[in-house]
């Protein structure tokens, strides 16, 4: 199977990640690429008690993460590929590994500006998303597989009060 979701979720493992994503898709193990969570014992027990007994969660600094995408991709199970930014999928985009990011969860935060009810972003992420579409990964915004998945154009055009 492989990855069959690489998603950028500021919120990481939580339910629409595990029940939304996980259960429709099968998936069998979820890889959080996280800098921060990957040195803490402590975070990653927290995400781990998030995620059914049967999910596997992996951990990986983005560092670490690149040179493991080709065993990923071989896995015989599905799996999710998660990280918290732009900046640490654009690493493992530029390593080669992601070729589909899905824009699933970037929240409110001062300098943000929303473009769809779950997106908002500066005006530099805007442009880190256009430079992962110009490294040849298709970006579409999708937060649950039920709703259909927003190009990067209509993305990056769209503006929604808050």
């Amino acid at each position: 199977m492989t990855l069959v979701l690489n998603r950028i979720d500021d919120r990481l493992i939580h339910g629409q990640v595990v029940v939304g994503w996980g259960q429709p898709l099968d998936v069998a193990f979820i890889v959080l690429v996280d800098d921060v969570v990957a040195e803490s014992d402590w975070e990653q027990e927290l995400y781990r008690m998030g995620v059914p007994p049967e999910m596997e969660v992996r951990f990986h600094s983005a560092a670490e993460a690149g040179p493991q995408l080709d065993h990923y991709r071989t896995e015989m199970r599905p799996g999710i590929l998660l990280t918290g930014d732009i900046a640490t999928m654009k690493c493992l985009v530029e390593h080669g590994g992601v070729r589909e990011v899905n824009v699933g969860g970037i929240h409110h935060r001062a300098g943000r500006t929303q473009h769809l009810r779950y997106v908002f972003l500066t005006p530099a992420e805007a442009a880190a998303l256009r430079e992962l579409a110009a490294l040849g990964a298709v970006v579409t915004a999708q937060d649950v597989p039920a709703t259909r998945a927003v190009p990067l154009d209509e993305l990056l055009a769209s503006r929604e009060d808050a």
